[in-house]
């Protein structure tokens, strides 16, 4: 099923822009140079297997973002290729390893309160990145940090308690190689950063509006976790294949 959906250039297209960065329609549209009856009817026939899926920007509930899955793209490749010969079933990729006389590439998270989502996603990063990468996080709101922020990262031996949100303001004018919007709103007035940093949103809804109380919200707080630990783990793929200048290889469209 995979290679049929991914056979086809319009879907690989989708597939590729999806891979680094959610996007809405729109941006889908510009990006491929097609109309947008094209670009939503594939999208549409993504969305079916499940490859892809929508939500409402918070922004803007008129907008809606596409995320791709990229564990289930891995999935069904890997059993693409079992299915033609046990030889050629895939494996996960191994961790690449840590060249420490690399420059560390810089990574800010962003978000509105700078509370939970890119609090979150700064520390899972530093402890996956194993001197890989220098994380960062802000808000363009900066609110104080939720205790089931601190709660979901305690279960995973990495302790918040001792964080503070910061303005994104702060760190205007400073290098990095990636700058990651996790807040539909905050995309909208994301700065500009010297050095052309390697732009993506990651639209994930905020867990603490998903209940009144702390113990109602927290399930949200661990779908939240879960779903940031998958993302950056495919980061630091993308950090691992940077180019000496730091640079992130283009890949080509060719054929799926």
């Amino acid at each position: 099923m995979f290679l049929r959906l991914a056979g086809h250039p319009v879907r690989w297209r989708l597939l590729s822009e999806l891979a680094r960065s959610d996007r809405q329609v729109r941006e889908l549209t510009e990006l491929l140079g097609q109309k947008q009856s094209l670009v939503s009817y594939h999208l549409g026939q993504l969305r079916s297997a499940r490859l892809v899926s929508m939500r409402r920007s918070s922004a803007d509930g008129r907008d809606a973002y596409y995320k791709l899955d990229l564990m289930r793209c891995g999935e069904l490749l890997a059993a693409a290729g079992g299915g033609l010969h046990p030889a050629l079933r895939l494996a996960p990729p191994p961790a690449c390893p840590v060249e420490p006389a690399r420059t560390p590439a810089r990574v800010l998270f962003l978000c509105t309160g700078n509370s939970a989502r890119s609090q979150i996603a700064e520390g899972l990063l530093q402890a996956q990145a194993g001197g890989r990468a220098v994380a960062c996080s802000a808000g363009s709101h900066p609110k104080r940090l939720h205790p089931n922020a601190v709660r979901v990262m305690s279960v995973r031996g990495i302790d918040l308690s001792g964080r503070r949100a910061k303005h994104l303001n702060a760190f205007i004018g400073q290098r990095f190689d990636h700058v990651i919007s996790l807040c539909d709103r905050v995309r909208e007035v994301c700065p500009d950063f010297p050095g052309h940093p390697n732009l993506i949103h990651w639209s994930i809804p905020d867990p603490a509006l998903d209940g009144d109380t702390d113990d109602e919200t927290y399930p949200s707080f661990e779908r939240l976790a879960v779903d940031l630990e998958t993302r950056i783990r495919f980061l630091l793929h993308v950090i691992d294949d940077r180019d000496d200048d730091g640079t992130v290889p283009t890949r080509g469209d060719g054929g799926a």
